[in-house]
């Protein structure tokens, strides 16, 4: 055969083929010890407590925090809202959005360093995993080791500690929308409802999977905030960043050797860095959208300056200018203050001075006022024209009151009864009221009157109502 004709054209073009989806290298992240790894583990136990705490905190007879959506009343320790204020759960969606942003663009994902739900989960699940398979070293041993008797023992345990931290994740999620001592009886009464038994354990299996399984596969994959949090960077947001000028060329030595005398940076390539990823990256390959900016990697890299007599910093939190510029600390945070930052920070004070005074201000009485379709007007005894309304009058308080109800807006308007009203705490009730105007008052047609509706006992609640009158 010809050795020419054998050999494929120029201009074809050889296709390798790439598999679809990535085969996944289980990460086992080594235990660190540092600023940043206290400073995540505070928010971690901080987060839970409020978690797993908040549902028993009492606030009277009730639960302090409760999303009652059966009844519709939703209890913030004093603060009682309905349905009819999910303005203020807008309001609350708003800030959280422009928090976020003003945070990443100041500091990068620290969100997902420190306070998001998968990075705590991911770290209490591997916190429990440490304890009960060991280190690094054991772990990885233990994963390629066969299955025997202790092996499955080791896991069994492992997989039964995390089932119950999930199952009561699920138990806790379902307390903040029924009350958790009633459903805490229910529970060991074995009388659940299929609401409350369907998510406690639909939470209970998505926050094992996730937490358990899953783990950084979430952030990669999952999570949309790691797509597009690059659009809220600029050269001067703080990140972690390895100082190439500093680390470079990197290579191993012995301890107390100057890395200028061998013809070395900083960086020994002890790959530490690696092994405290909790996603498997390479800080030193530069930023990428993996990095949860947990500060484990600053951490170990720190740890291994210090046994080397080198200084702190290789890696670090810094910005793309300031590591191109060699600007100091001073020099860096102020360009970290730039009209970017200062807009987000005056709309994200000017929205929450506005939910903070939308909620002092918020009624403690609401009344509507609907007159009746089906007598529009009617005439009673004395000549006096009647027209029927039907009032519905909420209290928001978390006691109950009674209201005088009177009217105005027409000489000679009145009512025909005495105008008493009781509402119990925390309810809606319709009461249909008569009013009356003397014959000859007034021209035919709609003419506006008001109902004035006012708490006993307490002066200020008060409601100045508009409706209209019609004379046939």
């Amino acid at each position: 055969m010809n050795k020419q004709a054998a050999e494929p054209h120029p201009a074809v073009r050889l296709v390798q083929e790439e598999p679809l989806y990535k085969a996944r290298v289980k990460i086992h992240p080594r235990t660190v010890s540092g600023t940043f790894t206290r400073w995540r583990w505070v928010l971690v136990w901080f987060t839970q407590l409020i978690y797993y705490g908040l549902p028993w905190l009492p606030w009277g007879e009730r639960q302090a925090f409760l999303l009652d959506i059966a009844n519709r009343k939703f209890y913030i320790f004093g603060l009682m809202l309905w349905p009819q204020d999910v303005f203020f759960l807008a309001v609350i969606l708003i800030l959280s959005a422009y928090a976020l942003f003003l945070f990443t663009a100041v500091a990068g994902r620290l969100w997902c360093g420190y306070a998001c739900p998968q990075t705590v989960y991911t770290e209490l699940f591997l916190w429990i995993e440490k304890l009960i398979e060991g280190e690094r070293p054991a772990r990885i041993r233990l994963d390629k080791a066969p299955l025997d008797a202790r092996k499955f023992g080791l896991r069994a345990l492992k997989y039964g500690a995390w089932v119950l931290l999930a199952l009561w994740t699920g138990f806790t999620l379902v307390g903040y929308f029924t009350p958790i001592k009633e459903l805490w009886v229910s529970f060991w009464t074995w009388s659940l409802g299929p609401w409350e038994t369907f998510w406690i354990f639909f939470y209970a299996l998505f926050t094992y999977v996730l937490a358990g399984h899953l783990r950084e596969q979430v952030c990669l994959y999952m999570c949309p905030y790691a797509r597009f949090q690059g659009v809220m960077f600029d050269p001067d947001t703080l990140v972690i960043t390895y100082d190439p000028g500093r680390g470079e060329p990197r290579g191993q030595r012995r301890k107390g050797v100057p890395p200028r005398s061998v013809d070395r940076g900083d960086c020994v390539d002890c790959g530490i860095c690696v092994q405290v990823c909790p996603t498997g990256i390479d800080i030193r390959n530069g930023l990428q959208y993996e990095c949860i900016a947990c500060g484990a990697c600053i951490d170990a890299c720190d740890t291994v300056m210090d046994k080397m007599d080198y200084p702190r910093g290789l890696i670090r939190y810094t910005t793309e200018n300031a590591l191109e510029k060699g600007w100091s600390r001073k020099e860096m945070l102020r360009h970290v203050l730039r009209p970017r930052i200062v807009v987000y920070t005056v709309i994200l004070l000017g929205i929450f001075a506005a939910l903070v005074w939308a909620i002092a201000h918020k009624p403690d009485l609401r009344v509507s006022v609907m007159r009746d379709r089906a007598i529009l007007a009617r005439e009673v005894d004395g000549g006096a024209i009647e027209n029927i309304y039907r009032l519905q009058v909420m209290n928001v308080t978390e006691e109950a009151r009674r209201y005088a109800v009177s009217v105005s807006g027409i000489e000679g308007i009145r009512l025909d009864r005495d105008g008493l009203l009781e509402v119990p705490a925390a309810a809606t009730q319709s009461f249909t009221l008569a009013v009356r105007v003397p014959p000859d008052t007034v021209a035919r047609g709609a003419h506006t009157i008001y109902f004035n509706v006012r708490a006993i006992g307490n002066e200020e609640i008060a409601v100045h109502e508009k409706a209209s009158f019609l004379l046939p």
